[in-house]
């Protein structure tokens, strides 16, 4: 009977260091970021190691968003992550909605973001996230594009809208509508 309270205690110790480390780590500056900028409330964000465990992928679980707020308030509280763990070196983040998967972004990619933020153009930062998104299969979600300024900036907008709507938006609008 010892020996049952015993495996109790450490499963519940593991498990509570588990969660804390994922806390520590990473929901804190999450929650950092969405009490610093006002323009932040209404969005809810998970951040969490793949399987709670694996700490060279990290899951960005967008959880909520109010109908006040824009793609691109969405766009801006994922760089102002990125920036809170720019030291931090993950192989892979998925971009998930509501507990599931929706894409990656390579992790070298994310610190890239996480480093520039604040200094690089921001037009310049969201119209080229799409071609920086990856399908959960590896393939690219969206096209690198080519060509005229004018011509290129018009797609990578056009891809910026799509993979709002892929990742969120779409089961968002859904949401409201049941």
């Amino acid at each position: 009977m010892k020996k049952v309270y015993k495996a109790i205690i450490l499963i519940v110790l593991l498990c509570g260091g588990v969660l804390s480390a994922n806390y520590i780590f990473l929901q804190r500056h999450m929650n950092e970021v969405l009490k610093e900028d006002p323009r932040n409330d209404g969005i809810s964000v998970w951040v969490y190691y793949k399987w709670f465990v694996n700490s060279s992928e990290i899951n960005y679980d967008l959880r909520s968003v109010s109908a006040e707020n824009s793609s691109l308030d969405v766009s801006r509280v994922m760089l102002q992550f990125a920036e809170k763990v720019k030291d931090d070196d993950f192989s892979k983040v998925y971009l998930s909605y509501r507990g599931k998967d929706k894409f990656y972004l390579k992790g070298g990619y994310f610190k890239t973001l996480g480093q520039e933020y604040g200094v690089q153009n921001p037009v310049y930062t969201l119209r080229t996230i799409p071609e920086n998104v990856y399908m959960l299969n590896g393939e690219r979600a969206y096209s690198v594009w080519e060509g005229g300024l004018l011509g290129v900036m018009g797609k990578q907008m056009e891809d910026l809208s799509d993979f709002s709507k892929a990742w969120y938006l779409d089961d968002f609008i859904k949401s409201m509508s049941d």
